[in-house]
């Protein structure tokens, strides 16, 4: 039997009066099953963290959780376009399902997020509806973030080399160069081989595991106005112990100067303050192949994504990515394997119903040749 709970209201005597939160004190649990569906502020001042059923956020006013004791859910459910702001973290076992509206947290306190625990992943999340704030994740090798500000999500993968006991990541569009949570970061203070510093966005990443990290960039980006052509483009770090800014690498770059992604280099994100993008001084020609369309629909006509300079080097690696720069598909001596199914593990949300439909970016690299070739691909369901 399932149970639905929607908390909005407080009879008391013979009046109807509005309730301004659920005050918890103890003794509710949801058990498997359950959904406990909130219209109001939760004020949590007792343990509230061993359940299995879902906890849901919804309505079109802003929510509020505070109190005494984080709460802990297995599943959770945002479908509220006013959003909910968080005055202590929500722990996550399993499953946050992003419908409508953001979670908010304050950046400047340590101890306001999105917690995932080990098994906890995220699904839809959009420019309507992520984490305006901090996210945490533990006892994971790779994290997506989910996170952004009040109306674009500006997601960070983080993968790293082993399991990340403790992960946390949240977004900023401000100045890193101008005065930020962190301090000053002086944009002279580079090497000569770094043209410019970005000063439109950042991100903040802890985490005591090397790894790489993969973030795009959009219009309000403005890489135009650092960069020349994407080849230039860097991700570079704000290294806490040289106070300067040092290039992380960029082992796969794509897209045009409008839209597009960077991976870097394997770095230990607790040696930096900030990440954020900048531009090589000088231009590293990256070659471009054609736009591709694929439409696995068993027509005999583009089922299969065919790449025909790949005839030349049948040493190659190719890897297709999503518009977050998430990795969704790898191959090594491709012939003609991606049909629009990921074969990636962990980060791909049930991979097995194939992948949906938009744009993808492509990184090739012909080895026997030395050449690297990156472009767009359409997949159409």
């Amino acid at each position: 039997m399932r149970l639905i709970c929607t908390y909005c209201l407080l009879l008391m005597g013979s009046g109807l009066l509005a309730q301004p939160a659920l005050q918890h004190y103890g003794n509710m649990q949801l058990h498997d099953g359950a959904q406990l569906g909130l219209h109001t502020n939760l004020v949590n001042q007792a343990p509230f963290d061993q359940n299995l059923g879902l906890l849901g956020f919804y309505g079109s006013t802003p929510l509020r959780v505070s109190g005494g004791f984080a709460p802990g859910a297995f599943d959770v459910e945002i479908a509220n376009d006013a959003g909910v702001d968080l005055d202590l973290p929500i722990f996550i076992a399993n499953n946050l399902n992003f419908i409508s509206g953001d979670f908010r947290t304050d950046r400047t306190l340590a101890d306001q997020y999105i917690g995932l625990l080990q098994d906890g992943f995220t699904v839809g999340e959009s420019d309507a509806s992520k984490v305006d704030g901090f996210v945490q994740g533990v006892q994971q090798p790779a994290f997506v973030f989910p996170v952004g500000d009040a109306s674009q999500l500006r997601a960070l993968t983080y993968q790293a080399s082993g399991t990340v006991p403790v992960a946390r990541c949240a977004y900023f569009r401000e100045d890193p160069t101008a005065t930020t949570p962190y301090g000053f970061f002086n944009p002279d203070l580079r090497p000569r081989t770094i043209e410019a510093v970005g000063q439109n966005e950042y991100w903040r990443l802890e985490g005591a595991v090397s790894g790489t990290v993969t973030i795009s960039w959009n219009p309000q980006s403005n890489m135009a106005g650092i960069a020349t052509d994407i080849s230039q483009i860097v991700i570079l770090g704000w290294n806490k112990s040289g106070g300067r800014w040092i290039s992380l690498g960029t082992s796969s770059v794509a897209g045009d100067l409008m839209n597009g992604f960077a991976v870097s280099e394997p770095f230990v994100p607790d040696d930096f303050h900030v990440i954020t993008f900048g531009s090589l001084s000088e231009i590293e020609e990256v070659a471009s192949l054609p736009n591709y369309y694929v439409s696995p629909n068993e027509d005999g006509i583009n089922d299969f994504l065919l790449i025909d300079e790949l005839a030349d080097s049948p040493n190659n690696q190719l890897r297709i990515y999503d518009r977050r720069g998430l990795l969704v598909f790898t191959q090594d001596n491709y012939t003609d394997q991606f049909n629009g199914i990921s074969n990636v593990d962990g980060l791909v949300f049930d991979r097995d119903a194939g992948l949906p439909e938009g744009v993808y970016f492509y990184v090739v690299r012909l080895l026997d040749l030395g050449t690297e070739y990156q472009g767009f691909l359409y997949l159409r369901r």
